[in-house]
């Protein structure tokens, strides 16, 4: 299955228009640094909580470098939602130079 991908700058454009999006990673590393507004959903718990993930409305996934938010796509994909994959993650996002949340109030 082919995975569709976005750069972070048209991400940081779908999220000016309220765009919804889910980060895969671990509660630590959301800590560390995450895109504002994110939704926390971590990969391991995604099957058992995919019910969580609208399926009206385009999902952008992402990671830290764009690895597990490709496997979360494929999966959401496979149910019916519309996801799109991050490329480059939250690291393309820091190296872009925009600005992160960081804390434990993912």
């Amino acid at each position: 299955m082919s995975v569709p991908e976005i750069t972070v700058d048209q991400l940081d454009e779908a999220r000016g228009a309220g765009a919804f999006v889910l980060d895969v990673r671990n509660p630590e590393e959301l800590a560390e640094a995450r895109v504002p507004g994110v939704v926390p959903l971590p990969l391991p718990e995604l099957e058992t909580r995919a019910d969580e993930v609208p399926s009206d409305v385009t999902v952008y996934v992402i990671c830290r470098s764009g690895a597990r938010s490709a496997q979360a796509v494929e999966f959401l994909r496979g149910r019916g939602v519309d996801a799109v994959n991050v490329a480059g993650g939250t690291m393309a996002w820091i190296d872009s130079g925009r600005g992160v949340d960081s804390g434990p109030d993912a």
